[in-house]
């Protein structure tokens, strides 16, 4: 299991929202290439980076920064956010983006995420974003009224590679994974799994390490954790090693 830090561009900054609202906005950095490159020099495996005006918007906002980003770091990028159409995710791909991830289309336009999947085999991951048990799309303010376990079967028909689950109501507020849901969805998946929201510190690691040794869960995305130093990135990849070791 990795720990994968976590970029979200807003208005061209760095910024972390809480639960998903536009409204809650923290900035961190008004240069989120140098921030890119600063997890890079941390020990970063793999970035994971959302273009949250994309994600409001329904198309890329930040195509030309996240463009750079892709091809300033070494290190595996992962994009989300607004990509809901074939041509979208292509361009990212050829711009150096390692993997797709596809919310809001993958779940309601099953016709285009296969076409996505075929056209760009094992590149395209879902994001599963759930409140109260149900997945939010549109950047989490659209219900779709379907849960995970109804929209599974068809995905992995469909080609979709690894999922990404967010729980929207501990998303940036620090108060620990949903340790059961994760565990639901990750002994289940025939997938690799990453889990994201409310990790906050080198505890929440090891629990979700555990769940891990037995099931899909391949890493944790964090964010504010880290931003904030509640989570030490240098510690938690050196413990992470022990246990691999």
């Amino acid at each position: 299991m990795i720990i994968i830090p976590a970029l979200d561009i807003k208005g061209g900054k760095c910024v972390r929202l809480s639960r998903g609202r536009a409204d809650t906005e923290t900035v961190y950095e008004s240069d989120p290439l140098k921030v890119a490159a600063d997890w890079q020099k941390k020990g970063a495996k793999r970035l994971h980076l959302i273009d949250l005006d994309g994600a409001f918007a329904g198309e890329p906002v930040n195509r030309a920064l996240v463009t750079d980003i892709c091809r300033e770091l070494s290190i595996p990028v992962q994009i989300g956010g607004g990509i809901r159409t074939f041509e979208t995710a292509a361009a990212y791909v050829e711009a150096g983006a390692d993997r797709i991830i596809i919310g809001t289309a993958a779940v309601e336009d099953p016709v285009l995420f296969a076409e996505i999947c075929t056209r760009l085999p094992d590149k395209i991951g879902v994001s599963l974003d759930t409140e109260h048990g149900r997945i939010r799309t549109r950047g989490w303010v659209g219900d779709s009224g379907l849960t995970i376990a109804a929209v599974m079967p068809r995905l992995y028909a469909q080609g979709a590679s690894f999922i990404v689950h967010t729980d929207i109501s501990r998303d940036g507020m620090r108060s620990g994974p949903n340790v059961k849901m994760l565990k639901q969805i990750a002994w289940s998946s025939l997938v690799p799994v990453i889990a994201s929201g409310g990790v906050s510190d080198l505890d929440d690691i090891k629990k979700l390490h555990k769940v891990s040794l037995k099931s899909k869960l391949e890493a944790v995305i964090s964010g504010r954790a880290l931003y904030e130093g509640s989570l030490d990135f240098e510690e938690a990849n050196a413990w992470l090693a022990e246990q691999d070791g």
